[in-house]
């Protein structure tokens, strides 16, 4: 596709931290993409996976289910393909993903958290349309062993930089299918195997550490996470936890805080689990720095802040929710160096 050129490559941002100088943490921009998010590099392989597979024709219906992101990067594509599109959202979603399925010409059925699916294979079956399920192709649908790849982009941008290799890579879970393109490519290239390891940070309401820690894929929990787009009820079949290294649980409150202490350091917006997987990245950063190692960290920038005006960045809805972000803050500031500015 054309959008494969435009599109294949995202910035790396290089933050130094004043308490942590000789840890530089290096960020990789995804909500750059024209679909605003990680997720498109993953709709551009769901959608070549359904094609080359023979499951796309020309008339095909597409459905998906997502809270958001993904099925805005579906509609993208599905609209360059001139294919309907149809998201399965649960009740709920930001209204301002929903706004942007819809702008890229894809069609929204709400349903309730614990029947998305169901109303998903109901819909293909109706429509004799093609269900993307994202939270089984996911590992498989991308190349990981190279083609640009999430991995294969970040590595070759590090190549330039003091420590080319870095130590950890860190990166949430939705479907798991980031971190398995990302373990497996470490694992592809020995140069890197020798020193980079994988951690997956996991927000509350979110069964994949406790199945890292038991290996118990048959896990679930009533509800969902507050994280937008990471964060599952039961054990996706894209999450492969023998390709990564370790889990760290970081809580809600932690996440939030980490995305407005983020702002004061790029004056810029992210999305909510931009903030689990920074405040992941920070707490490896300050473990290295108490053992004495030199080092870098890398980590996504998933998406940006303005589809959660309305919640991560709302008090009110941060009070509403129960959250106390100033210990966590404190901690920020702490660590780093860097706290909150307070203009006037």
């Amino acid at each position: 596709m054309a959008d494969f050129n435009r599109s294949a490559d995202t910035h790396l941002i290089k933050v130094v931290l004043p308490k942590l100088p000789d840890i530089p943490l290096y960020l990789k921009d995804e909500s750059t993409h024209p679909s605003g998010s990680l997720k498109h590099r993953l709709a551009r392989s769901l959608f070549l996976y359904g094609l080359c597979n023979g499951r796309i024709g020309p008339e095909t219906p597409i459905i998906e289910v997502s809270s958001g992101s993904t099925a805005v990067s579906e509609a993208y594509f599905a609209k360059l393909l001139g294919l309907q599109f149809i998201a399965v959202v649960p009740v709920g979603t930001a209204p301002q993903k929903l706004h942007q399925i819809r702008f890229f010409g894809g069609t929204i059925e709400e349903a309730e958290f614990s029947q998305v699916h169901q109303r998903a294979h109901a819909l293909a079956a109706e429509l004799n349309g093609h269900y993307m399920d994202q939270f089984i192709y996911a590992e498989r649908a991308t190349d990981w062993r190279g083609n640009n790849n999430i991995a294969d982009s970040l590595f070759c941008q590090l190549a330039k930089e003091e420590h080319p290799v870095p130590d950890w890579v860190v990166m949430s879970a939705g479907t798991g299918g980031t971190s398995a393109t990302l373990g497996r490519y470490v694992r592809y290239r020995p140069e890197l195997l020798e020193k980079t390891q994988i951690c997956v940070v996991d927000p509350e309401n979110s069964v994949f550490y406790d199945s890292y820690v038991t290996r118990d894929t048959e896990l679930k929990i009533e509800g969902s996470s507050r994280i937008e787009g990471i964060g599952r009820p039961r054990v996706e079949k894209s999450f492969l936890p023998e390709v990564i290294d370790r889990m760290i649980n970081v809580p809600d409150a932690a996440s939030i805080a980490t995305i407005h202490w983020l702002e004061a350091v790029l004056d810029r917006k992210c999305g909510g689990s931009t903030g689990t997987n920074v405040y992941g990245a920070l707490t490896l950063m300050a473990e290295m720095q108490a053992a004495g190692r030199k080092g870098s960290v890398a980590t996504l920038i998933c998406d940006g802040g303005e589809r959660y005006l309305g919640s991560y960045y709302d008090p009110a809805w941060i009070e509403a929710e129960g959250l106390d972000l100033a210990p966590h803050l404190d901690r920020l500031e702490a660590f780093t160096g860097i706290g909150l500015r307070h203009d006037g």
